[in-house]
């Protein structure tokens, strides 16, 4: 797991944007509002710098996942996706002007000078897509951890370079916080797979463990909305939400670390996930018809829960229980 590490030492960058970057913003902002609903849910409730920030992040990070799941053939991914390496070394070293052509590429120069996001995070999503690329498979959960910290892990960690930590926040918890967020990023992502497994298959991959399928008698996958007799899914899937919900309760220690907004912002992205995996409990085979999601109103009101407060007030008294 990648340490929590300061981005280029350059001097902070002022609050207010020139024009250029202002724009460059308002693309990352467009493209996340358009692209990924549940996360512009949460960061909606960010102030302005820490929400641009998480924009140029979602950004760059959708390019990366865009080449991944394109229809290039996988020499031409693997060379597009190192391209975009020498991309972010051209940010981490922040060599990329402001009146550059690709917005994302400004905006998150930008960020990385705003707060100290660990951009090697970035590297980890590119190495996980090339897994991706290489059709790579996993026998065991902790194959796939491997797989989740760097698609998901590491973006809970660039996070946290934008979220920092309360000004209270000290101590071995505090020292830990990289650790709750690279965890919470894993329960994300097993969600994900879970909501995901008819698409995924379809698209030739198959991402639970082997050995889980195996288990539960799935190991032919998911390709039809009906399973092999003699396969247990729903088993497959509650063994699954089990595992994602002792990730969120580890990943939840985060929240108490982080100020009020930003607290917000991590509690209403996990708790629309939450909900989604609460309904994926209650219907598996839901997920073999497509995916699953959560209404409007109702991803409102996780929202409305996180900026209130409550979930991370709950997540503090049950994490001092457990430490005593």
């Amino acid at each position: 797991m990648s340490p929590i590490v300061e981005g280029p030492a350059h001097p902070p960058a002022p609050f207010a944007p020139s024009a250029p970057v202002q724009a460059a913003y308002s693309y990352c902002e467009a493209v996340t509002g358009s692209q990924a609903r549940n996360f512009a849910y949460g960061i909606r409730l960010l102030p302005t710098d820490k929400r641009q920030a998480m924009s140029a992040l979602y950004a760059f990070s959708r390019r990366v996942d865009d080449i991944g799941d394109g229809t290039l053939t996988p020499g031409t991914k693997r060379d597009r996706l190192e391209e975009t390496r020498a991309l972010l070394g051209r940010i981490r070293a922040g060599e990329v002007e402001e009146d550059d052509t690709d917005p994302v590429a400004v905006a998150l120069t930008h960020a990385a000078r705003r707060f100290p996001i660990p951009l090697g995070g970035l590297d980890e999503l590119i190495d996980g897509v090339l897994m991706d690329v290489r059709g790579a498979t996993y026998e065991t959960w902790d194959d796939l951890a491997l797989y989740c910290r760097c698609v998901a892990g590491a973006i809970g960690r660039l996070s946290l370079g934008v979220f920092g930590t309360a000004g209270a926040a000290t101590g071995p918890e505090a020292a830990r916080a990289g650790e709750y967020a690279d965890t919470l990023g894993l329960a994300l992502q097993l969600t994900n797979i879970l909501r995901d497994v008819r698409e995924d298959a379809a698209n030739g991959r198959t991402y639970l463990p082997a050995e889980d399928l195996a288990k539960f008698g799935c190991s032919e996958g998911f390709r039809s909305e009906r399973m092999p007799a003699g396969s247990d899914f729903a088993g497959l899937v509650h063994h699954e939400v089990r595992r994602a919900r002792a990730l969120f309760v580890e990943g939840y220690r985060l929240l108490p670390l982080l100020d009020r907004r930003s607290g917000a912002c991590v509690a209403a992205m996990a708790g629309i996930y939450r909900r989604l995996l609460d309904r994926i409990e209650r219907e598996p085979d839901a997920v073999l018809r497509g995916r699953v999601s959560l209404p409007t109103h109702e991803k409102a009101y996780v929202a409305v829960r996180g900026l209130s407060g409550l979930d991370a007030r709950t997540i503090s008294r049950q994490s001092t229980r457990r430490r005593t």
